[in-house]
């Protein structure tokens, strides 16, 4: 079985000041919930967290967002009304990990002789 390919889905927003990054389930999903806003964001999002990434777009270190950074850009700072501005505006980013190769075992364990 391939190891380390699980795909990534995140959802970017450049505001003013920093780059917000929340990650989401799935593009589809979003994409669903941006024409129906009867689907739970529970179902949308992977965690109701918002990560900022200190202007280095979508890529970079994600440090949480703090309530100072998310009042200073959306006026104010309940997570939940953050994420639905950065889902409505937000572009929606999916990637792809290669599959790592290599040798699992070096060592062979107990097989080579001491």
């Amino acid at each position: 079985m391939p190891r380390g390919n699980a795909g990534q889905t995140k959802v970017h927003f450049q505001g003013k000041d920093e780059d917000f990054i929340i990650l989401v389930d799935d593009a589809q999903a979003v994409r669903d919930w941006v024409k129906d806003r009867t689907v739970p964001l529970a179902q949308v999002v992977s965690g109701f967290k918002i990560f900022i990434t200190h202007k280095h777009g979508a890529q970079g270190v994600l440090d949480t967002a703090s309530k100072a950074t998310l009042e200073n850009e959306f006026g104010t700072s309940n997570d939940e009304d953050c994420i639905i501005k950065i889902l409505e505006n937000g572009t929606v980013q999916e990637t792809e990990n290669s599959e790592r190769q290599g040798p699992k075992n070096d060592s062979m364990g107990g097989r080579v002789a001491h």
